[in-house]
This record gives C-alpha cells, sequence and structure tokens, in this order.
C-alpha cells in the first residue's frame, strides 16, 4: 500500500528555542531576508500540496474513492491476470496448497504479468466437499457474524487472525491477493441475531429471509432498504482490508437474477475502507443491459456460467470453450480500463487433488483447444484466470502461459472485434497499443482440419501488404496481399501484422 493509500497522521515539530542574547548583525538582515522569501514561498506550496494530498486520504469514518474508468490510478487497468483456487481445489483449499501454487507463480509467472492468487469458494467450511454447496456444511463465523477461514485448514487464521499472515505471505512474493465470497449474510448469524460489527444493529436487522442463492444454502439476501443491510457489508468490507485483501470474487450476483443493489452496497463498503480492492462478479451471464452500472461498481463481471474442459455442453453448467465464441461476440467492444467482461477461467494443465466440477484429471482440452483458449480470451482482453494445479504444471502448459506476444495482446490492444462469423470460421482483428500493428486471429470451429485463405481487404484491413508474425509458433513470414493457413479441429492461427 503507498502512501496515497494510507490514513495520514498529522506530524508534530519541536518548536524552534529562541535565544533573546542572541544578536543578528544587521548588514547580514537583508541578504538573508532576501534568500529565505523564496524559500518560504517554496515551503508554502509543497505544504499545501502535501496538505490536499492528506485531505484525500481516508481518514476514520470517510470515503476514499478509488475510480473504476479512466487513466492512472483505477483499479484493473488491464485486465486482471492471475490463479484461482477453483479447478484444482474445489472448496477444499488449504494453507499449504495456497502457498505453494502463489510460491510458483512468483517464479514462474510473474515476470510475465500474472499477479493475484485466489482462494475461491467456502474457505470459511470446516467439512468441505470439492464441489461445495452442500447443505452439511459447518461454518467458521465471528462473534458479529462474518465467515473467518477454517483454522484446521488455514491454521495461520488462528486467534481472529483471519487471512492476514497469508496475505501478507503474498504480498512479500510481489503478488496480490484475493478471496471468493457469497452475496448476503449467513443463515447462521441470522439464527443467532449476531450484533454487525461498527453498528447498532443484528443480523435479523439486515436479512431477507425469503431471498436465498438458488444453488448455495450458506447465505440469505439482505434487504436494500434496510440501513442494517449495508452496516452488514460495510463490516465485512472493513473485516477483509484489515486482512490487506486486493481481490473480491463474489459470487450469486451477476445473474440468476441480478443483484445491483447488492453489487452497490458492496463496492460502497469496499471503497469505504480506504484500501484499494478489486471487485469481480460471477457467474454469468451478466445481463449486457447492466454494463454501465456494472462499469460504476466493480472491475469485472462474468458473461457466462462456469467454462471447464470441453468443447461443447448441452447444459448450463458446465460451459464450454466452443459455446465462448458468441457470448464473448455480444461483448465485442465493451471492454475498458476499470471495466472487464470476464469470460471466466482457464481450465488448463492438472485440474485436481478435487476440482470444483468432475475427478481429478488433466485437462481434456487438447493443445490446439488450449490454444485456441488464450487466443480468443487475449483477442477479447477477458481478465486470465489459470485453473490449474501450477506446481504440476508440464513444459507444454508453462510455455503456454509464458508467451509474452499473445499476453501483449491481453493487457495491451484495442479496437478488438470479430470481422468474420460463420459456422466453421470466426476471425477476430485489433490494433495494437501503442502503436500501428494488427492482430488477426484465426479459428477453425469444425471437428475437422481446414484451410482457409482471406486477402487483408477481406478483413477490414488497409494496407495492401503486412509482414506477419505467427505469435504461437514465433515464425515470420514476407510482407504479402493475404494469408493462408491450415488448421487442425479446434484450432487456431494468430498472427501480429506490420508494414
Amino acid at each position: 500500500m503507498d502512501a496515497e493509500q494510507r490514513k495520514c497522521k498529522r506530524a508534530t515539530q519541536k518548536p524552534v528555542c529562541y535565544n533573546p542574547h542572541r544578536q543578528l548583525n544587521p548588514m547580514y538582515i537583508r541578504p538573508i531576508a532576501l534568500t529565505l522569501l523564496p524559500l518560504a514561498l517554496i515551503a508554502s506550496l509543497v505544504l499545501r500540496l502535501n496538505s490536499q494530498r492528506h485531505s484525500e486520504a481516508a481518514s476514520p469514518g470517510e470515503t476514499r474513492s478509488f475510480p473504476t474508468n479512466g487513466v492512472g490510478t483505477q483499479l484493473a487497468a488491464t485486465p486482471p491476470m492471475g490463479w484461482n483456487s477453483w479447478d484444482s481445489y474445489g472448496t477444499t483449499i488449504t494453507e499449504a496448497d495456497f502457498k505453494s501454487n502463489a510460491k510458483w507463480v512468483a517464479e514462474h509467472l510473474k515476470s510475465f504479468g500474472w499477479r493475484y492468487v485466489i482462494i475461491d469458494m467456502e474457505w470459511f467450511v470446516t467439512n468441505p466437499t470439492p464441489e461445495g454447496n452442500s447443505k452439511t456444511s459447518q461454518y467458521s463465523l465471528d462473534d458479529h457474524g462474518r465467515y473467518t477461514p477454517a483454522v484446521l485448514r488455514f491454521p495461520s487464521s488462528a486467534n481472529n487472525a483471519g487471512f492476514k499472515s497469508i496475505a501478507d505471505y503474498v504480498h512479500s512474493l510481489g503478488l496480490k491477493f484475493g478471496i471468493h465470497i457469497l452475496r448476503g449474510i449467513p443463515k447462521q448469524a441470522v439464527e443467532k441475531n449476531l450484533p454487525i460489527e461498527g453498528s447498532a444493529y443484528h443480523a435479523v436487522d439486515a436479512a431477507d429471509t425469503s431471498d436465498t442463492c438458488p444453488w448455495n444454502f450458506d447465505n440469505y439476501g439482505v434487504d436494500a432498504v434496510k440501513p442494517a443491510a449495508q452496516a452488514y457489508y460495510d463490516s465485512i468490507a472493513r473485516l477483509y482490508a484489515s486482512w490487506d485483501v486486493d481481490f473480491i470474487k463474489v459470487d450469486c450476483i451477476s445473474s440468476r437474477p441480478y443483484k445491483g443493489d447488492e453489487i452497490r452496497m458492496l463496492s460502497t463498503a469496499l471503497r469505504k475502507t480506504g484500501r484499494p480492492i478489486a471487485l469481480s462478479l460471477s457467474p454469468g451471464a451478466a445481463p449486457l443491459e447492466k454494463v454501465d452500472e456494472m462499469r460504476k461498481y466493480a472491475q469485472a463481471w462474468r458473461i457466462s456460467d462456469d467454462v471447464w474442459d470441453l468443447w461443447h455442453s448441452t447444459v448450463d453448467y458446465p460451459q464450454g470453450l466452443g459455446d465462448q465464441f458468441p457470448r464473448i461476440a455480444k461483448w465485442a467492444g465493451l471492454a475498458q480500463p476499470g471495466g472487464w467482461p470476464d469470460a471466466d477461467m482457464l481450465p488448463i494443465g492438472y485440474l485436481g487433488p478435487a476440482p470444483g466440477w468432475g475427478k481429478a484429471r488433466q485437462t481434456r482440452l487438447t493443445h490446439e483447444q488450449q490454444r485456441t483458449l488464450l487466443t480468443l480470451w487475449s483477442m477479447f482482453r477477458s481478465p486470465l484466470m489459470i485453473g490449474g494445479n501450477l506446481p504440476s504444471s508440464d513444459a507444454w502448459t508453462t510455455s503456454l502461459l509464458t508467451n509474452a506476444d499473445v499476453i501483449e495482446l491481453d493487457q495491451h490492444s484495442k479496437e478488438n472485434r470479430p470481422v468474420i462469423s460463420t459456422s466453421s470460421t470466426v476471425v477476430w482483428t485489433a490494433q495494437s497499443e501503442p502503436g500501428d500493428d494488427k492482430y488477426v486471429a484465426i479459428f477453425n470451429l469444425d471437428d475437422h482440419e481446414q484451410a482457409v485463405r482471406y486477402a487483408w481487404k477481406d478483413l477490414g484491413l488497409q494496407e495492401a501488404k503486412y509482414k506477419a508474425r505467427d505469435l504461437w509458433e514465433h515464425r515470420d513470414h514476407e510482407a504479402a496481399g493475404s494469408i493462408s493457413v491450415s488448421l487442425p479441429p479446434h484450432g487456431c492461427a494468430l498472427y501480429r501484422l506490420s508494414h
């Protein structure tokens, strides 16, 4: 946390002692005065700037605003990149598991821009099952009805320490720490009518007991018209800020149904803490018509239900990679600094020992499908959250995640859009930022090999000829007026074009 984000304390100065018996020679007074006058003006200006800076910092009870749009200091200026525990551990992640993955990120991925490490859902359940959402779950709560880490899984959380020690470890690696939460207030807190920290309210005053998550039994919703509801969200936000959390993924809030009031209340609570905490909304599909509201209150939002390691799905959960093409196309052009439509996690590498869906396994996506996944997500400028068990990564997975050219596309490009979309082929283009290079991604949606050829003008590109660099094969092509490529089933090609 830098000085802009810390609460300020006024410095005190000792008074300068004056000796009435010491006299200053008059001949020195004028030169000294001429010297000190500009220094005094400079000091006054510095003091004024510092005072302004102090007034911008949050003091207790005040709201510190961290813009979600614009440039400079906003949260998530580029799509967040990191690792999330769900695809490998479900709700069974332990402190040792988490630290080993965080260490791997720091040693192998941090230099490529991967920064966040996130503990996914039900870290407060003392008897977890991989898929979670069990009616028999037992919970760890504090005396104010707020979930706390299960001590047997996270030993450093003992004695009400929460996740502070783990966050300190993550920060010592140069990474950022995140957690998953569910909207609302714990049912157990309501049943016991526990007091809400920092207020005169109790849990019953905040809860809407007629509102529950369709697929999870842990919480009730909160009643947005009751002041106690905001007080509860304020209390958990203060708790997470005291743990030095940097990222919160909040679930059961952005679809089925969309909960705009709770998004606003949680965002407001996080801003009040004075700590810059990025907010990601889940699951999808988030409503397209709510994009302006989500941009105002969050930094990312899911555009679909969970995507797992299959090409096509006939059910709502899980979704397949191939199913994402039309969904992503609907959101094309709506990503912007501080607000990112999220195509979901990257189910690659070893998904085990206890994945949130299915049995432990190596990803079932082929190498070609994995390249398609990274290429489509990057062309779309989605957040990139790895799901695999990183210490078990093989050389292929590591090379996939450390392709600096592909990461550059995800982090720094503009005008990203589909220009051709058929039942068998999809083509996206984008422009580098900064610079005027172009990107072209060609996807084969067929189950068999396909040869394609496009003139640059077919893709809306202006120059008659471009030199093309294949970003996956690391191969350069001479300047030409078209591109020809043979693509394997569900494969892709990704090029950066220059004059």
